[in-house]
């Protein structure tokens, strides 16, 4: 049994994280034990106790009422870390001295005593594998045991349930539309809550589909790969060449010492030409500062691109004479004084003008741009429902290479009755210019250690328009590819950072980006659109009679009884519908006709013929010993991409998902609703 050190009656924790014998041998939270607990479950105790009821036997049922994030699905996680906390729990002297002096005065000894010698080897824990796609009023997990016991675990079942099955479900989303093909980073340690929600999400992240973390710790303890590259204070803390006491790098193959600096300025010369950026518009501070982290990291050299805007254009804008600025109004745009270019950081200010498409064609709404007199049609389309380029109201491009190369070469880009010259406002061409300084150094630096037998990985960008950037990153790796004849520098890995949820994700999609992997904190990790999924904990039945929870609010009723629960598969192999049943009824068969029905709602019924039956519970805890051999973590995570499998895509898509169906049998609806007017109060009319 682990020991925990405790002074006056005051938790001191030693280690955040310490190993466990036994079935569970994983890293063990050491703050997750008995104490973690709300006081009324210990006070509840205490009247059971006084109350003689210290024999009782009952069922709880944990379980959630609605899907989180407005979808239709949920991935159940945090059973591994259930289970250890059975095998832990017991109550440490500490622990007891503790309680002595914070419960109510009256107490009586032996009620300590009492609570110094339980443990959970009385519990029976039934639950659905971890990592499987779950549904609401559907029991995750379904505990039987002394009614004490179970009752004194329900908070910290609940708390290692909630932000796990939240977590992993958010993290399950994001894989989803960003794609299989796409690496997903999870960021989120330093906006997390706390150091505990800075592992926990790393590990359900990485359970619900992420590639890796930034997060060290994770890394070690849960063995999820730890991926990271530098900072913008890495580049801000260069400000020459004059900085770097190192400049020479051995060849990979020769060993033959190069000065990486001189080969980098003489790769910047060719590569301002391709990329037609002078010189000049670049940092040298950066520069040093990617040729220091490429010594260091030759094998794995990948930068931050966007750290300075070096060169700053003032816009000055063509007006239509029909629109003239009076009384020196500061110009606005669709009621916004100015729009700032999020690349360059370059203020645009427009007249108080209506944008529009196309000849006014309001069916229409891919904006026309003007060529040397012929019109070059942008290629991809913008929101339908505003009157804006940008659905937030800052002109954008679609990040389409085609469309947006037309951009940047056109002389003149007409939005409405606002003209941008070439030679006095060209938006679009001046978009990223500190993107370009920042793309410029690092091809450099590449082609260097290219020289010396390294390859790069890639770069990160970190704000701005991603998916514009994006584009102009990849079509730069194929023109340096093509120009130099280096085959694998068209493939160099683009990671985009920068707020990112999952709404960004969609829309990145749908402008054609180039990113291949997305690095996300704050929205994965703080859970922002939802930030708890509500599992509740229920009495269900106590020394074999039925307990039901009665409430105006139907939602609200419980489903009284042990039940068993079962998922019925149709014809196409998709799951069809979860069925839950009292534990006296045999099983539903495939072949053979089921009656289906709404726990609630009479007329809501249908029979099922099942092609596939699979029974969701397992017993995991029994006799004080987990009864199944545990999956690693990454099986886990395996497990939760096979379960998405099983569910048909339109309940899993992102916009009106439908709705996927739980029902009782016909037996247990009828036990439902009998024991219902069995315990409802009959009213008086007077």
């Amino acid at each position: 049994m682990a020991t925990d050190s405790r002074e006056d009656g005051k938790f001191l924790s030693r280690k955040m994280m310490t190993r466990c014998s036994g079935h569970c041998n994983e890293n063990r939270n050491s703050v997750v034990q008995p104490l973690l607990t709300d006081l009324y479950q210990i006070t509840m105790a205490y009247a059971y106790w006084k109350s003689g009821k210290i024999d009782d036997v009952a069922v709880f049922d944990l379980f959630f009422r609605t899907n989180p994030f407005q979808g239709e699905f949920t991935i159940f996680a945090g059973l591994e870390e259930c289970l250890k906390f059975l095998e832990y729990f017991h109550y440490s002297d500490g622990d007891i001295e503790y309680l002595r002096q914070t419960l109510p005065d009256g107490i009586e000894d032996e009620f300590f005593d009492y609570l110094s010698h339980l443990t959970a080897k009385d519990v029976c824990l039934y639950a659905i594998e971890e990592g499987s796609v779950v549904f609401p009023r559907v029991p995750l997990i379904k505990i039987e045991g002394p009614l004490i016991v179970v009752q004194l675990l329900e908070t910290t079942l609940l708390t290692l349930v909630n932000y796990a099955s939240l977590m992993a479900t958010n993290a399950a989303r994001y894989r989803m539309v960003a794609g299989k093909n796409i690496k997903l980073l999870e960021f989120g340690l330093r906006r997390a809550q706390g150091p505990d929600g800075g592992l926990s999400a790393s590990k359900y992240s990485f359970v619900g589909g992420f590639d890796g973390t930034s997060n060290v710790l994770a890394g070690k303890l849960f063995n999820i790969p730890v991926k990271g590259t530098h900072a913008h204070a890495y580049i801000t803390s260069f400000t020459g060449f004059s900085e770097l006491k190192t400049r020479t790098l051995r060849h990979k193959v020769t060993g033959v010492p190069q000065d990486l600096l001189e080969l980098s300025i003489r790769h910047r010369e060719a590569m301002s030409e391709v990329l037609d950026v002078n010189t000049e518009e670049s940092s040298e501070g950066e520069l040093a500062a990617m040729v220091s982290f490429a010594i260091a990291f030759p094998d794995g050299f990948m930068a931050l691109v966007d750290t300075y805007d070096v060169k700053r254009t003032n816009f000055s804008v063509g007006v239509d004479s029909q629109h003239p600025i009076e009384n020196g109004e500061k110009p606005k745009m669709n009621g916004h004084h100015e729009t700032s270019d999020i690349n360059s950081n370059i203020t645009c200010t427009l007249p108080n003008v209506a944008i529009k498409y196309n000849n006014d064609k309001t069916d229409d709404v891919r904006p026309k741009f003007m060529n040397n007199g012929d019109d070059v049609e942008c290629k991809c389309r913008q929101r339908k429902d505003g009157m804006m380029l940008g659905s937030d109201g800052v002109l954008q491009n679609c990040g389409s290479w085609r469309c947006c190369s037309s951009m940047r070469n056109s002389r003149k880009i007409l939005v409405g009755h606002v003209v941008l010259g070439r030679n006095r406002t060209n938006l679009l061409t001046n978009v990223g210019k500190s993107f370009r300084s920042g793309l410029l150094n690092f091809c450099a630096v590449a082609l260097a250690l290219n020289d010396q037998g390294y390859r790069a990985i890639g770069i990160r960008i970190d704000s701005g328009d991603l998916a514009y950037l994006s584009c102009l990153a990849r079509q730069t790796f194929e023109q340096v590819s093509s120009r130099f004849r280096i085959p694998w520098f068209n493939t160099l890995t683009i990671v985009a950072s920068n707020d990112i949820n999952e709404d960004t994700i969609i829309s990145l999609n749908e402008q054609g980006h180039k990113i291949d992997c997305f690095g996300i904190g704050t929205h994965l990790v703080t859970c922002q659109r939802q930030p708890a999924l509500g599992c509740v904990f229920k009495l269900v039945e106590i020394n074999n009679q039925a307990r039901i929870k009665l409430s105006q609010d139907v939602e609200k009723v419980t489903m009284p009884g042990s039940k068993n629960a079962f998922r019925l598969f149709g014809s196409d192999g998709h799951a069809l519908i979860d069925l839950m049943q009292k534990v006296s009824e045999p099983p539903p068969e495939v072949g053979q006709k089921v009656l289906c029905r709404h726990p609630f709602q009479e007329s809501k019924r249908a029979y099922v013929i099942p092609t596939r039956v699979e029974c969701l519970y397992k017993v995991y805890w029994r006799d004080g010993r987990v009864c199944q051999s545990l999956p690693t973590l990454h099986q886990v995570r395996d497990r939760v991409q096979a379960s998405l499998k099983t569910v048909r895509n339109d309940h899993k898509r992102t916009l009106n998902p439908t709705p996927y169906k739980v029902a009782v049998s016909d037996h247990l609806y009828n036990f439902i609703h009998d024991l219902w007017l069995q315990n409802a109060p009959i009213g008086e009319l007077s």
